[in-house]
Parts: structure tokens; sequence; C-alpha cells
């Protein structure tokens, strides 16, 4: 184990055991950390500390709360969840949502939510300021593999969102939610734009307006 500690870098994948994983996610030191495991390899994601990334963060919850409470959507949101398939994989998003049929999917009282018992959520959204790279190639592989319906990249550096649609093992891009109807990812853009010129209760505003339009 202190092998495996010592050559663990955050933000890499390592190849290690399901076993060697748990040891090292459920250790002090990694007490706050995103875990990733999958293919026989894991990833540490220290939190991160960013204005940027926490500011956008927060635009995308809101946005998504004020169009689904206008629209009449059913929705539960998790914040950083961790969701297992026990000696197989294992995701921390940044945001996720059970939506529709499946918002009270998950009772109170569960913690790590057990994709062996549960259904993954509806939606998986990763805000990348440095994983870009990771989100776009081998964490969508593994959403792909768990079977989420629609993968959402929020890329803070170009300001956008980048969107894909999961079915039948692969994805595709997509410029509208599915799981959302009506939610155009461009405006979720326009959102992330206008984050940088004004407040997030000033944004929020325009997004109720353009929302009940």
């Amino acid at each position: 184990m202190s092998e495996l500690q010592t050559k663990l870098n955050s933000d890499t994948w390592v190849v290690a055991t399901w076993d060697e994983y748990i040891q090292v996610i459920e250790s002090p030191a990694c007490e706050k950390a995103k875990g990733y495991y999958y293919d026989g390899k894991m990833r540490v994601e220290m939190p991160p500390v960013g204005n940027d990334h926490a500011s956008d963060h927060t635009i995308i919850i809101s946005a998504i709360s004020i169009f689904t409470a206008v629209k009449g959507i059913n929705l539960n949101g998790k914040d950083c969840c961790s969701y297992r398939q026990v000696g197989r994989r294992e995701v921390q998003p940044d945001i996720s949502y059970y939506i529709g049929d499946n918002a009270d999917a998950i009772p109170y009282g569960t913690s790590i939510i057990n994709l062996d018992i549960y259904p993954p959520p509806d939606l998986v959204i990763e805000v990348a300021n440095t994983s870009l790279a990771d989100d776009q190639g081998a964490k969508r592989l593994l959403y792909e593999d768990l079977g989420v319906k629609e993968y959402w990249i929020v890329d803070v550096l170009n300001v956008q969102v980048i969107a894909f649609a999961i079915e039948n093992g692969g994805s595709r891009r997509i410029s509208e939610s599915l799981v959302l109807p009506g939610l155009a990812f461009s405006l979720l853009n326009e959102a992330l734009r206008r984050t940088r010129q004004m407040n997030h209760g000033q944004v929020g505003a325009w997004l109720l307006t353009q929302f009940q339009g």
C-alpha cells in the first residue's frame, strides 16, 4: 500500500486494485477528495479551490433549478455524490440529477449510491477547469459504461457547455438537452458569459425571463 501511495498523484490515473483504491479514498488524506475507479485504474482529484470553477459550478446548478421549476419538471440533484459498482467502478461527478420518473429513486438515508441496487443518474455534469482532456476522454467512456442518459462538461476556460447524449454504450454531441427538453446549451453558454460581467442574482433574473418567455 505504501508503494501505491508513494506513486499516487492527484488528477492522474494510476493502476490499482479495487481494494487499493478503497484504502486510498478512505484514508484521512483523501477525506475531501473525489474518487474515480475504472478499468483497473484509480483517479483521485483534490477539491478545486478557485473562484472560476466554483462560480460556474454554482450558476449551472441555479440554471437547472430555475428551468425545472418554471417547466414543472421533477428532479433531485446531487452535489459531489459518490456512485459505486463494488469491485468495478466508482464515480463522483461534480453535479448529477435524477429526473422525471427517477426523481425519487434514491431514498434519504442512502450514503454512497450502490448502482447494483439503484439506477444511475439521468444527468451527470463535470466542471472542467484543468481536467478537460480527461473529462472528454476516460470519464466520458466511464459514464457511457454506467449508462447515464446525458453527460455535460462545463468548460470553464472556453466558457461553454459540451454535452453528450448517451445511448447503446456510446455518445453523441447534442445542442439541446434530451433529459431536460427545451433547454438549449446556447442559452447556458450565454449565462456563463454573463457571469463574467454580472453577479449570479442578475444572471438568475435574466435566466428566469428566458425560461418564462
